[in-house]
């Protein structure tokens, strides 16, 4: 099949068949799912990040715990004074730094992390049933495939197109 051909064929596919709509449909549906189970422990999505990465990396500053969760830092800046007055993270001045405050989790922010996990544990647990070893193999690696193409694709757009030379007429 020529190429011609073969994007004529993506382009006539309805819409809800396209890879990128599935994976946005999963992205949403998992989302969704985590959104819920952490309302009923007072967190949002990026509270929940915050204190997974706390859990796994000890203290951290308010910059390194943006670039963790995906937000920019003034939005981190808010996210962590809102814990930080509900008792889950303590923070620091930094040994090196005393304008940078590192946050660590508190006894609360560990408790609350425990619990909420746990939840989060059982998405993971069902969608690993949902799948055979070898399939739940294949779909991962399919999946770092998918994002390593869609990284790619991110750094080429947002590389601006190199002007070519005009010739003298």
């Amino acid at each position: 099949m020529n190429l011609s051909v073969e994007w004529e064929c993506v382009m006539e596919a309805p819409v809800e068949e396209s890879l990128c709509t599935r994976i946005r449909r999963s992205e949403q549906a998992l989302m969704a799912h985590h959104e819920a189970v952490l309302r009923t422990y007072g967190l949002t999505m990026t509270q929940y990040t915050v204190l997974l990465a706390l859990s796994r990396e000890g203290g951290m500053s308010g910059a390194q715990l943006a670039r963790a969760c995906g937000v920019t830092q003034q939005s981190m800046s808010s996210v962590l004074a809102n814990m930080e007055g509900k008792g889950l993270i303590l923070r620091e001045s930094s040994a090196v730094h005393a304008k940078v405050q590192i946050a660590t989790l508190s006894g609360e922010g560990r408790a609350l992390l425990d619990r909420a996990h746990g939840e989060v544990a059982v998405l993971e647990r069902a969608l690993t049933d949902a799948f055979t070893p070898s399939e739940h193999a294949t779909l991962c690696a399919l999946l770092e495939r998918a994002t390593a193409v869609l990284a790619g694709q991110t750094r080429h757009a947002a590389t601006p197109p190199t002007p070519t030379p005009r010739t003298a007429p």
